[in-house]
């Protein structure tokens, strides 16, 4: 049986197929300049490239967008920097964003950039989650950097995360 999230990108990859095939037919049975038809061709290639990137965080990918000011810590893997190899490592985060002090249903994957402190932050927080402690965490922009923020550009801008326990809910009185 095919996972439901791989059934649907082979459905989008056919969809588009036909799509492709239908230009092809149209633009070999018109009269049409043939600026008109490199245009439509490249207009067709071009949304499938950009709808297949868009639609990779659907199919499970790890999102580059900024963790949620708050959420459940679920789990980490780190990938390491491998200076010989020239890759800069990575940080894969698992997370409930909460919404109203309360988690969100549907987790999500976050990739963040190889940072020690960082690495060493959520391994501690995955230790304490293993012992029943469950983490929420928080993030908050770093301090330090003077002048205008909306001057500087934003792929500079680090972001401090916090971990810490989830407060045990509480039992109404009898």
């Amino acid at each position: 049986m095919i996972p439901t999230v791989s059934s649907q990108l082979l459905l989008l990859v056919l969809v588009y197929a036909l799509l492709a095939f239908l230009l092809l037919c149209l633009l070999l049975a018109t009269r049409w300049h043939w600026g008109v038809k490199a245009a439509a061709v490249l207009l067709v290639t071009g949304f499938y490239a950009l709808s297949h990137n868009t639609l990779q965080g659907i199919a499970g990918w790890p999102s580059d967008d900024a963790l949620p000011q708050r959420f459940v810590l679920l789990s980490a893997v780190f990938d390491e920097p491998s200076p010989g190899r020239n890759h800069p490592g990575a940080i894969f985060i698992w997370v409930n964003p909460m919404k109203d002090n309360k988690p969100l249903e549907m987790p999500r994957v976050h990739r963040l950039p190889y940072e020690k402190d960082l690495a060493r932050i959520l391994g501690d927080g995955i230790k304490k989650a293993r012992d029943g402690n469950t983490q929420m965490g928080s993030t908050e922009p770093v301090r330090g950097q003077g002048g205008f923020a909306w001057l500087r550009p934003t792929s500079n801008d680090k972001l401090q995360l916090k971990l810490s326990d989830l407060p045990r809910a509480q039992l109404p009185e009898k």
